[in-house]
């Protein structure tokens, strides 16, 4: 019997749904991401977000809204955001990631197609 307390049970039932779904939560996770980096940064400067809004010339309301993760910032607020934390800010691209298989191996079939097992590390390192 399912808990009804369960926090990911509407996450799964709703991944269920259709396609489409799964690729939005991939989204979110994202935007959840910069968020979390931001309140991660404000806390290691040891700063409450009317310190930062002061800093930055802006509200805490707009602070609060770039934390939420609810609203993509430019790149120019995420600079100001940096430079009022005392951090650096670093943009990155990474590879996307196989999606896992229904056994949860994400490598699986990156290396089928290479014609590769995924336990074979030799192989792994021949391929990169």
């Amino acid at each position: 019997m399912t808990s009804t307390n369960d926090p990911g049970r509407g996450r799964r039932q709703d991944m269920d749904a259709g396609p489409g779904i799964s690729r939005r939560y991939d989204a979110l996770d994202d935007e959840f991401a910069l968020a979390s980096a931001l309140i991660r940064a404000r806390g290691d400067a040891d700063m409450t977000q009317e310190q930062v809004a002061a800093a930055m010339g802006t509200t805490q309301a707009a602070i609060a809204r770039l934390e939420s993760g609810r609203i993509k910032p430019t790149t120019r607020t995420l600079e100001q955001y940096a430079k009022a934390t005392h951090t650096r800010l670093r943009i990155s691209f990474e590879a996307e990631r196989p999606k896992p298989d229904r056994y949860g191996n994400r490598n699986a079939r990156h290396w089928a197609r290479r014609g590769l097992s995924c336990e074979d590390e030799s192989a792994r390192a021949q391929v990169r």
